[in-house]
């Protein structure tokens, strides 16, 4: 017959403070405290479940009551204590679960064995699990045994929920949060499991795993036993995902590349296959947004220890997240959570996602200002554009000179130039003594002032204009054009600013002051059609928009998406009413003016403010 099966979680358990997984700084404080003699009466281990407080307590109980502790502060094994506990039949060990003995009468039961010294070994601990659960009753009688215990007696409270154990027994415990056990350790402890169990794993599966057990040991375990017994103990990566019902971060990754190339349709079909694989929409937009999330953490080399995951994955995250600029980020990351908080009102779901999805394959893609290029172009040119060659420029070629009416505009790649009159041109140099070797072509005539810098060649039959600009103002007139080029310039009615308005103090609840100075000073126009004015009521709501000022533009001119817009804000020379927030008993005092039976209803029901 084969061996009882025992769950991994029970049989690796920790039995040393060596043993426990993700606590070292706080292992290494209760040694230390064991070590010296200054023993607490009252303990509270607080933290996530499954993250070994319950476990802790039990060593203490132990290490305390050892007859011969080793030098490094853990428990024999050896003598008679340690053996009554290891089998589970010390008496000075008590174990009260509160989550179903939470009564006064349970408490007076525990209070009665306090009183009870120990027959063997130094002290009586009582390990009081879940004790948020106690009630009112029972904390209050629970109060003066937990102050004034006897000198051999030692309580240790575990509980998930600290912020609801009262006060009072607050402050009469040493307080002890544990942290969540990070992915690395929970991974280590599951190959340390493999090794002893003779099980194959992949370590992205085991990554996997971890993951999935959100920084708890005993839940990693029991996942692990899950996916083990469906493996027949050959744990891959594909067959943790299928098991756990894990959504690869591959998609995500596919996802972002939509995401950077615009493309709106493939975004679609990839958010279509994971809904075919059977998994929620919301449960998709939550891991997208830790995606968007890791992607960010990822950018920089100061955040990157705060990804939880192996070093391969890490650096495929490093990768892409080298493609995205950090506005990208938030602005993602805010659809998300917009969609996330929608969710659960949205009628149509999938059409929710989908917009979603939209949204963030324009934040990359922006518009093409191509029309402000070629807008000068087809004064000269107005033929049809032809395809243009890229070649060299030909060194026997001769440059052709143009000299173009009085209202041609001389054009440049990046920058407009007008032209000077031909009466106002200098007269040309005098010509060079003529020196040509016997294979070169005659040099022209009038050689061009810039002959010195390469000139573009010539395409189509758009001709060649010769013109002397320094170097310094040419590119000091590129950059600029190419900056007005970039601006968004769409024209927009007020009715349309006040629309975005109106949406900006929709969307910003939160931001009551603002919103009420919003709603009473709309923007006015001012000196042109990208120029308006608001007119607030005192400095201190001058001072409240400016704070805001930024987000409010960049809103509006996404809205309307205009650049050029400005906002100058103005406190006004007269007092403006400005709405007034009444108080209640303000409130009854004007329905009683505009009401006369007002009155008459208060006194025949005897009611008033109080």
């Amino acid at each position: 017959m084969s061996e009882k099966y025992i769950v991994s979680a029970r049989k690796y358990r920790p039995s040393t403070f060596r043993s426990v997984v993700g606590q070292q700084s706080l292992t290494h404080t209760l040694k230390s405290a064991i070590a010296s003699g200054r023993l607490a009466h009252a303990y509270l281990f607080c933290g996530p479940r499954g993250v070994g407080k319950t476990t802790c307590a039990r060593i203490f109980a132990k290490t305390i009551n050892c007859e011969h502790p080793t030098p490094e502060g853990e428990a024999c094994n050896e003598c008679p204590s340690c053996k009554a506990f290891n089998e589970q039949r010390s008496y000075n060990i008590n174990e009260l679960d509160a989550a179903s003995n939470n009564s006064v009468d349970n408490i007076r039961d525990l209070t009665e064995q306090v009183r009870i010294p120990p027959q063997t070994g130094r002290y009586r601990v009582f390990i009081i699990d879940e004790v948020h659960m106690l009630s009112q009753a029972a904390f209050n009688a629970f109060l003066k045994t937990l102050e004034e215990p006897p000198e051999y007696a030692i309580f240790i409270l575990a509980t998930t929920e600290k912020q609801k154990v009262i006060p009072t027994i607050l402050s009469r415990c040493q307080i002890y949060d544990f942290a969540r056990i990070t992915v690395p350790d929970i991974v280590q402890q599951l190959q340390y499991v493999c090794e002893q169990e003779s099980i194959e794993a992949e370590p992205a599966a085991l990554n996997v795993i971890a993951q999935k057990a959100d920084g708890a040991m005993r839940d990693a375990l029991s996942i692990f036993d899950q996916v083990a017994a469906s493996t027949e103990g050959h744990i891959t990566y594909q067959s943790a995902l299928e098991n756990l019902n894990v959504l690869d971060y591959d998609y995500y990754f596919r996802l972002v590349d939509t995401f950077l190339a615009g493309d709106v349709m493939q975004a679609l079909l990839i958010y279509k296959e994971i809904r075919d694989k059977g998994f929620d929409s919301q449960f998709f937009i939550n891991g997208l947004a830790q995606h968007l999330r890791d992607l960010m953490v990822a950018s920089t080399p100061q955040t990157r220890k705060l990804l939880e995951m192996n070093d391969e994955v890490a650096q495929q995250y490093g990768v892409q997240s080298a493609k995205l600029a950090p506005q990208f980020y938030y602005r993602a990351l805010d659809l998300c959570n917009s969609c996330d908080l929608n969710y659960r009102n949205a009628s149509s779901k999938q059409l929710l996602v989908e917009l979603t999805l939209v949204k963030l394959c324009q934040l990359v893609v922006a518009p093409q200002p191509q029309q402000a290029v070629q807008q000068p172009i087809s004064k000269i040119d107005p033929s049809p554009a032809k395809p243009v060659q890229q070649s060299a420029p030909a060194a026997s070629e001769p440059p052709l000179t143009v000299t173009p009416p009085t209202s041609s505009r001389i054009i440049r790649p990046a920058e407009p130039v007008q032209a000077p009159h031909p009466a106002e041109q200098a007269p040309p140099p005098a010509p060079a003594p003529e020196v040509q070797a016997p294979t070169q072509q005659p040099r022209p005539a009038a050689p061009s002032p810039t002959a010195s810098r390469p000139m573009p060649r010539a395409v189509g039959n758009t001709p060649r204009i010769m013109v002397n600009v320094s170097n310094d103002a040419s590119a000091q007139q590129q950059a600029a054009n190419s900056t007005n080029a970039s601006l968004r310039t769409m024209p927009f009615s007020a009715e349309q600013l006040n629309a975005a308005w109106q949406g900006y103090i929709d969307q910003h609840p939160q931001e009551r002051a603002l919103c009420t100075t919003m709603s009473y000073a709309l923007p006015q126009q001012g000196d042109n059609a990208e120029h308006y004015v608001m007119i607030v009521g005192s400095s201190t709501e001058l001072k409240n928009v400016e704070e805001h000022k930024a987000a409010l533009m960049e809103y509006l001119s996404d809205q309307l998406q205009n650049d050029r817009l400005t906002l100058d804000v103005k406190v006004s020379e007269v007092p403006i009413d400005t709405p007034k927030i009444l108080s209640p008993r303000e409130v009854v005092e004007q329905i009683k003016q505009h009401n006369p039976n007002f009155n008459q209803f208060l006194k025949d029901f005897d009611l008033g403010l109080a």
